[in-house]
């Protein structure tokens, strides 16, 4: 039985047998459709004989292949072929360059494009493979001490379908009219600047500096799952043209960058490979994003699913050196016996996948490698402790006073928060 996941290697296997007899065709593209059938598409002024090659090359797919190749039109030709690429996820066939991989999905996720950093503020995603690991509690920890040494901090709740940390970081008082998922519901029908002032407000955590919270839903969510139905659609846009749901997310964040100013942005990712995390990760721009991680099989697991994709995709390159590690909720016991065997398994992890593999004898100066105990690599874990008394949010209210606080959250959280500005001093 040919699976999905035997396609490639069974047209690469193909390839290395007749890529000669197909050197006249130029580029060639290899639809996977929505149900993961395959069709070719080529250049439609391409010569006769090379023509004949493609033909011949796409029966041995559909020999290969079976009911995955459909009986008609197996190949396309068309006139534009770089047009059929846009806003498509695509990526060159490992050995041949000139071989397309273009993947039509039925969401809208695009994990292998990863747009430029940012140059305007310093955008920071704080994202897990699982939920539960205390992402959004160290992220308000982290604005709450950046917002005490004077930085403007903007946060977004893109938790959309769990939301949660807006209503920890603003009282019911302070929140804000809409949200997140209200803007991309209203910018369907132009009515986006209608509600964009009213999406974002200040938090009472706020001391030194400023903290605005863009929340995922507003003061009244009203109608919030029928919205959220739609909050992934793409709007119309002149001459037969669309802009994907992620495009319209990446110009709300520009917006209120514009609009607020702030120093630094923290994004609350959802947890999981899905559409909104892709989103956060690969079209935001960040200057690294936080993967928080426990030391157990379904972290690993999950990680290395992601990471095989990137190295597949080959936007490996792009996104590596973004990525940091973060030990969630390092145990109060046997703390040095978690923390090593939670490097060895990042380690493991990296080397397998995003790191360059050294060849025997070479010094390896143009290769992205790191040494397992090499503290600025991207595997090795910044930590965030699991301490009884800051179970919650609530705890950034603290009644006894601001040092206590800041002793707490320097014990907990201050080597992911060193690093952070790490990155912000540098920038």
């Amino acid at each position: 039985m040919k699976t999905f996941d035997k396609t490639l290697p069974e047209i690469t296997k193909i390839l290395q047998q007749q890529i000669g007899g197909l050197t006249e065709a130029g580029k060639l593209i290899i639809n996977r459709d929505l149900n993961g059938r395959v069709r070719l598409v080529v250049d439609e002024n391409i010569p006769k004989s090379a023509k004949d090659a493609v033909n011949n090359f796409a029966e041995s797919i559909a020999m290969a292949l079976g009911s995955r190749v459909p009986e008609k039109e197996r190949v396309i030709y068309e006139s534009h072929l770089d047009e059929i690429l846009n806003d498509i996820p695509c990526f060159p066939l490992e050995e041949f360059p000139n071989v397309i991989i273009a993947d039509r999905m039925l969401g809208e996720t695009n994990w292998g494009t990863i747009e430029p950093i940012n140059m305007e503020a310093h955008r920071f995603v704080f994202y897990s493979i699982k939920g539960g690991v205390g992402r959004s509690t160290a992220l308000a920890a982290t604005a709450w001490t950046l917002a005490e040494e004077g930085k403007k901090v903007l946060i977004l709740d893109m938790d959309l379908e769990s939301p949660g940390i807006s209503s920890s970081l603003l009282s019911k008082e302070k929140s804000p009219m809409y949200g997140i998922v209200d803007w991309l519901v209203e910018d369907l029908v132009d009515n986006g600047d209608q509600v964009f002032p009213y999406i974002a407000s200040p938090s009472d955590l706020s001391r030194n500096g400023e903290i605005y919270v863009v929340p995922a839903y507003g003061k009244e969510p009203g109608e919030y799952i029928s919205k959220i139905g739609r909050a992934w659609m793409s709007k119309p846009m002149p001459k037969n043209h669309r802009e994907l749901w992620h495009y319209r997310l990446k110009r709300l964040l520009q917006k209120l960058e514009s609009q607020i100013k702030p120093d630094v942005i923290l994004i609350d990712s959802r947890a999981g490979i899905d559409e909104i995390s892709s989103a956060c990760i690969t079209c935001f721009g960040a200057e690294s994003v936080l993967l928080f991680s426990i030391d157990s099989e379904q972290t690993w697991d999950g990680y290395k699913i992601l990471f095989d994709h990137w190295l597949k995709t080959g936007t490996f390159k792009n996104i590596r050196e973004r990525l940091q590690i973060i030990g969630a909720l390092i145990p109060e016991t046997n703390q040095k016996e978690y923390i090593d065997s939670l490097c060895e398994n990042s380690w493991d992890l990296f080397t397998g996948t995003l790191y360059d593999r050294l060849p025997p004898g070479e010094s390896g100066i143009d290769l992205l490698n790191f040494d397992k105990d090499d503290v600025e690599a991207p595997h090795y874990p910044k930590i965030v402790r699991w301490n009884r008394g800051f179970e919650a949010l609530s705890n950034l209210y603290h009644p006894l006073g601001q040092q206590l606080i800041q002793e707490q959250v320097k014990i907990i959280f201050g080597d992911m928060i060193d690093y952070i500005r790490g990155i912000i001093k540098d920038g």
